[in-house]
């Protein structure tokens, strides 16, 4: 595996222990037209001072850069939804793009806010807000009128919050398209919107998934052996035709048979479905009781296993379910432990470092709220893969001595994490400067002097 190499600016712009006069001066850099490193603008908790430099930014991509942040307050990023650029914008209707951890939520920008953005004159910041995935619920369910039927289809995402008149205003929009996505979100309920999608072709599909479907209807489809595999979700398919898509030629109409909730485990133990290795674990009705326990245990006691991998992607999962999970030979199961439920055990999170490696196990070794940090140092400083010795560095018991050995260790991710670390001996952390591969690392060390910092942004141009 390559390790991604940047520069001693970089490092230094993600350094938590810049000083805000250095800050200051790093997002006033133009950067030859580029701006400051996004290091920079996608630091959190950027003083007021910083914020409002970046505000007036003369370099465009500056301000797109922080209107994107997750980092940033969501008020503060509001503050450029009135910028000159449809570009800045458009980057604050959009919102984040990715977070640094995903079980940290982006808070929306104010209803307010969004209503204006909706309202741009550039098609291309409408377009980016409607969407954008941090929206509010209440705002979502105040397009139900807009006369942009592209903003009530938006509002069609909290159908389920809306009100029965707000409900009723879509399933008679004036927009075939939103008249057609409303009905899909109410056939589940209502047999007769369903037998009308099902006549047409652009909802035939998904009606036959979701809705709520007659016995002749679903026979009929059955019997035309078309679209089964669909069909064979559907939660209200009438019992006879879930025997007979049961035992249907089709491997993946088994599989989907397999899946259905009012299964037991001995009628889902009868069909013979295979299992890819690293199939997809999306179970609807699973991931619609996310946090109901009785989903929860149903699932996580099955022996099928998309339905276990399902269930371990909750972080509502109680801990003696926690436990059998944590047991499973799945290692997908113990892959979505690891991602998604803050008390998932050591020995899980370890298995998971260990297979998969990387940026991903990097991420988890420091996001993971119970991923070990006591004792790493005796047990892996000497371990013959470097992918362990790299957790040595976690371990506060470290002396500088061993850190500064890691900083010289054959594994170009040990060197750099052992770089990073603050109790590096000053010495090799300013010789790690002058490194193509720990420049970045030596940048970003907290314990680098601020006068190293600023010679770093001297050396790089950045104007005093």
């Amino acid at each position: 595996m390559v390790a991604f190499y940047s520069s001693a600016l970089d490092g230094v712009a993600a350094n938590p222990a810049l000083p805000t006069p250095l800050l200051l001066r790093l997002i006033a850099f133009d950067g030859g037209g580029h701006g400051p490193p996004f290091q920079a603008l996608h630091r959190p908790g950027l003083p007021e001072s910083a914020v409002a430099a970046v505000l007036t930014h003369p370099v465009l991509d500056t301000r797109v850069q922080f209107a994107m942040s997750s980092q940033a307050d969501a008020g503060q990023r509001a503050r450029l939804a009135d910028d000159p650029s449809p570009m800045v914008r458009a980057a604050v209707a959009g919102g984040p793009e990715w977070t640094h951890d995903h079980r940290r939520k982006v808070r929306p920008l104010p209803d307010a806010v969004c209503g204006r953005l909706l309202e741009d004159p550039e098609p291309s910041v409408r377009s980016a807000l409607l969407g954008s995935r941090h929206l509010a619920p209440s705002f979502l369910a105040s397009l139900v009128r807009h006369p942009d039927p592209a903003a009530r289809r938006a509002a069609l995402r909290v159908w389920d919050e809306l009100t029965a008149d707000g409900r009723a205003a879509l399933l008679d929009d004036p927009d075939p398209e939103v008249r057609r996505s409303a009905a899909l979100c109410a056939c589940p309920h209502d047999a007769q919107l369903t037998a009308a999608l099902l006549r047409d072709p652009a909802a035939l599909t998904e009606a036959l998934r979701r809705g709520l479907l007659d016995h002749a209807d679903a026979g009929r489809f059955l019997a035309e052996g078309v679209h089964l595999v669909e069909l064979a979700g559907n939660r209200s398919l009438p019992a006879d035709l879930v025997d007979r898509l049961a035992v249907d030629p089709d491997d993946d109409v088994r599989l989907a048979v397999s899946l259905r909730p009012e299964l037991t485990e001995a009628r889902r133990a009868a069909i013979h479905f295979t299992v890819a290795p690293h199939a997809r674990s999306d179970v609807d009705w699973v991931a619609a009781g996310i946090a109901d326990q009785d989903v929860l245990h149903r699932a996580a006691t099955s022996a099928h296993p998309l339905l276990r991998r399902a269930a371990a992607r909750s972080p509502h999962l109680p801990p003696d379910l926690l436990r059998l999970l944590a047991e499973d030979t799945d290692v997908l199961v113990h892959t979505h432990l690891a991602v998604y439920h803050p008390d998932t055990p050591e020995e899980v999170l370890m298995s998971v470092y260990a297979r998969l490696g990387g940026t991903f196990s990097a991420w988890m070794a420091t996001g993971h709220p119970r991923f070990p940090r006591e004792g790493l140092a005796a047990r892996y400083a000497d371990h013959p893969d470097g992918i362990y010795r790299q957790l040595a560095v976690r371990d506060p018991a470290a002396g500088p001595a061993l850190i500064e050995r890691l900083s010289h260790d054959p594994d170009v991710w040990t060197r750099q994490a052992a770089t990073r670390d603050p109790r590096l001996p000053l010495p090799r952390l300013l010789e790690a400067l002058t490194l193509p591969e720990l420049a970045s690392s030596a940048g970003a060390n907290p314990a680098l002097p601020p006068s190293e910092m600023a010679a770093v942004m001297d050396q790089a141009g950045v104007p005093a």
